[in-house]
């Protein structure tokens, strides 16, 4: 099979290299599954970049990807032959083959059907980003009539966390840092929209809520963000984090958090509960059902280009996902 792989780390357009491997075999409760698009995630970067220590002596990057199943392993229902899937946590948990190839075989537990009105293309953009979206929205419990805070909404992973909650039945007040990024999170079903560059996060919220705060946060960047999270949520309330960019050692009054019984929960993908990872899919499953829903592909590059890709990705400033055609 065609595929793109790194036998060292570094930067993408030194150490990415593409050629052919031979085709992986589906083993015991797995499926082989023919990859047309492949997501690019700002942690498969970081893992080929060095953040993350090499785990093997070469990897095919990219964790996120859709195609079609061509094969099942023994124990997977030959059902499975022919269906359109998505899929998650390719390279990752033990696998070095990841989704920047034409084919991959893993766990069956890991792939879920793609509706026929959703691009490959656009379901490569729903592994990390919109199950860690589905995580972080949920970590408290469900969210119908509920009032949340979702930092970054025009993001990944928080535009999806603005949908996924909007479809539950919260109001959700997103904040963005530009007036294009508000229209994105409004399209996305946020009831409020604030301007982080140009507002008080903070004193909106306050008005928003008559003073009471939001019952839970879904944040971008608990170290930036801590000061302005701790200010709009209520008291019992919760908040969950994907991120911490803007410091990864932030000040935290322990006491504070205590004297309000308020709940902090971080969450990474591949090492969350299995229970609560077939959830995800189920509910992004229902979710995917009704059309209209934003999946947003920031860019596609062909199958050669997957270091381009990544420098894409390393460049900030994008919208979406970034995808390469494992069928080009």
């Amino acid at each position: 099979m065609r595929a793109v792989w790194y036998d060292r780390q570094g930067p993408a357009d030194e150490v990415i290299v593409s050629g052919e491997l031979p085709t992986p075999e589906p083993g015991r409760g797995e499926v082989c599954v023919r990859l047309h698009a492949s997501g690019v995630n700002p942690s498969d970067t970081y893992r080929r970049r060095g953040a993350v220590p090499a785990e093997y002596p070469r990897v095919i990057p990219n964790s996120d990807g859709a195609g079609v199943v061509c094969g099942v392993g023994e124990g997977v229902s030959p059902s499975w032959v022919g269906k359109r899937v998505w899929l998650y946590n390719g390279q990752r948990n033990g696998r070095w083959m990841g989704t920047a190839a034409e084919y991959i075989a893993l766990d069956a537990d890991l792939v879920t059907e793609l509706p026929d009105h959703v691009s490959f293309a656009e379901g490569a953009t729903l592994g990390i980003p919109c199950m860690t979206a589905h995580g972080c929205v949920f970590a408290a419990g469900a969210v119908q009539g509920k009032r949340l805070l979702v930092t970054g909404g025009a993001g990944a992973v928080g535009n999806y966390a603005v949908q996924l909650a909007a479809w539950a039945g919260a109001e959700v007040i997103a904040t963005v840092s530009s007036p294009d990024k508000a229209g994105r999170a409004a399209a996305a079903g946020a009831a409020h929209v604030v301007n982080y560059r140009t507002e008080d996060v903070a004193a909106r919220v306050a008005g928003i809520t008559k003073g009471s705060g939001v019952d839970h946060v879904v944040d971008v960047d608990l170290g930036g963000n801590l000061a302005v999270v701790l200010a709009s949520v209520r008291e019992h309330g919760s908040m969950a984090y994907y991120a911490s960019n803007g410091a990864l050692e932030p000040a935290v009054n322990l006491r504070t958090l205590m004297a309000r019984n308020l709940t902090l929960r971080g969450f990474v993908l591949p090492t969350s509960p299995r229970v609560a990872r077939k959830r995800a899919q189920r509910d992004i499953e229902a979710f995917l059902r009704t059309r209209g829903r934003l999946l947003s592909v920031a860019g596609t590059f062909a199958l050669h280009e997957t270091a381009a890709a990544h420098l894409s990705v390393e460049a900030g400033g994008k919208v979406g996902t970034v995808v390469v055609a494992c069928d080009r």
